[in-house]
């Protein structure tokens, strides 16, 4: 019976040192962690590993629900996951047992906490951008082409793909440009 850590921050420029002491402080006996969005299960790596390396009998060890998922859909499917593979799930910080239906609610309400922050979180992210577009200080993001320059090239009959390539930008950014002209 392995107990297995799993860590996660949002941000490269984040630390998962105080998770993962925390992890190998509760017995965790390998500890792997990531530096993705919560958001998604799509693309973490390492998540992926903890679940498919899972046994009878083993537990999946987190600080907190919110380290594992942030929605409540992907929470139900990783639950499910670990289920199958006869393991459970243990939060240190947020003691539950996923063994009875009271676990399960326990569960449920901390993912449902979870994906509320996010929403919370985004709403107040839009509020600000709006905010800052109105007293025009938000432009947006630097543009990664130069119009003239693929106004110049198009003008002396390059195509949009040999475009891209020269100016060593997507094609699509070169589509957009033309448009705007």
């Amino acid at each position: 019976m392995t107990i297995v850590g799993y860590a996660r921050v949002s941000s490269l420029d984040q630390d998962l040192t105080i998770q993962e002491a925390a992890l190998k402080a509760a017995g965790a006996d390998i500890v792997r962690s990531e530096k993705r969005s919560g958001t998604s299960t799509v693309g973490r790596a390492e998540l992926d590993t903890v679940l498919q390396f899972l046994r009878p009998g083993d537990t999946l060890l987190v600080t907190r629900i919110d380290r594992l998922a942030r929605s409540i859909a992907d929470l139900s499917d990783i639950v499910r996951t670990v289920k199958a593979r006869g393991a459970s799930l243990r939060a240190i910080e947020q003691p539950f047992n996923t063994g009875d239906i009271y676990g399960e609610l326990t569960v449920n309400l901390l993912g449902c906490f979870a994906q509320f922050e996010t929403a919370i979180r985004k709403e107040r992210q839009l509020e600000g951008i709006a905010k800052a577009k109105q007293a025009g200080v938000y432009k947006g993001r630097k543009r990664s082409v130069d119009i003239d320059a693929v106004r110049s090239l198009k003008a002396e009959g390059v195509g949009p793909a040999a475009i891209a390539k020269r100016l060593g930008v997507a094609r699509a950014s070169v589509y957009r440009a033309l448009a705007e002209a």
